[in-house]
């Protein structure tokens, strides 16, 4: 037990290399949906037709992909980071909508449910000390 109690003076660190993390892979997941323009942000944006919003599809789809490109950026610095890990949740809760209604299931959504949770967690714990949003 003794060791275990000793660990959690690093929980900060924890918290840096979370972000660091999730926030690396969402810029490069991200990227290329931001630089993919218009025809691509249409495509993406279609899916708010999973929570019944058909309109502007552009629009949601470049959100989208600001998202998690710009957001990924934010979140591994913790600016901004409780607005950021809310949008990254959105985000992954419209993906996993669009894997469920696909037919994919619980499994084909799994990553997108899984990470969501992270970033819905992420709005309640906050990023550690080592942030900027800390500073």
């Amino acid at each position: 037990m003794a060791i275990l109690s000793s660990l959690s003076k690093y929980s900060d660190l924890g918290l840096l290399i979370i972000r660091l993390g999730l926030g690396i892979m969402f810029i490069m997941h991200g990227y290329p949906k931001l630089t993919g323009g218009p025809e691509m942000w249409e495509k993406i944006g279609g899916a708010m037709g999973n929570v019944g919003i058909n309109f502007l599809p552009v629009f949601w789809g470049f959100l989208a992909a600001f998202a998690e490109a710009v957001g990924g950026l934010l979140f591994a610095l913790g600016l901004l980071f409780r607005p950021t890990a809310f949008a990254l949740a959105f985000t992954m809760l419209i993906a996993a909508l669009v894997h469920l209604s696909g037919g994919e299931g619980v499994m084909g959504a799994s990553h997108a449910i899984e990470v969501g949770i992270v970033f819905f967690g992420f709005i309640l714990v906050g990023p550690g000390k080592y942030s900027i949003d800390k500073k």
